[in-house]
């Protein structure tokens, strides 16, 4: 098999992808044939599930809300750490798109993808991604 055509074989496998992830484990990977399956069947439903199930990357204001919410801060404490108004803050989380030295703090200081700050969907290839640039190109 080369490929995943249907949606059933697409269920079938990932059946058996579940069944494989009980037997193969980190300390027996190296050494037992199924992880060769596991291996082939996952790259499979990777290949099915970029053309039938893609995932949409989040607003960059999602992203914000989220981060502002793990970090424990507020939206001024956010400005702080960007160095630029609480306004801008709001801004961006009304969806503006921040300046390149506030994107570059972004994805510096709150580990956001320059892909979600910038709204590139990359799909699955690197040649389409941000993130294959390098952060010295910032």
């Amino acid at each position: 098999m080369n490929r995943i055509t249907n949606d059933r074989e697409y269920y079938s496998i990932t059946k058996r992808i579940d069944e494989l992830l009980s037997i193969v484990t980190d300390e027996n990977y190296d050494i037992i044939p199924e992880a060769i399956e596991l291996d082939f069947l996952s790259g499979l439903v990777e290949e099915y599930e970029k053309t039938h199930y893609p995932v949409a990357i989040p607003a960059l204001a999602e992203v914000l809300k989220l981060r502002i919410y793990e970090m424990g801060i507020n939206q001024g404490q956010l400005a702080a750490i960007l160095h630029v108004s609480p306004s801008r803050i709001s801004e961006y989380l009304s969806g503006k798109e921040p300046t390149l030295r506030v994107a570059k703090a972004m994805y510096e200081k709150l580990s956001i993808s320059a892909n979600t700050i910038f709204g590139v969907n990359p799909g699955y290839g690197k040649a389409e991604s941000l993130e294959y640039i390098s952060a010295a190109a910032f």
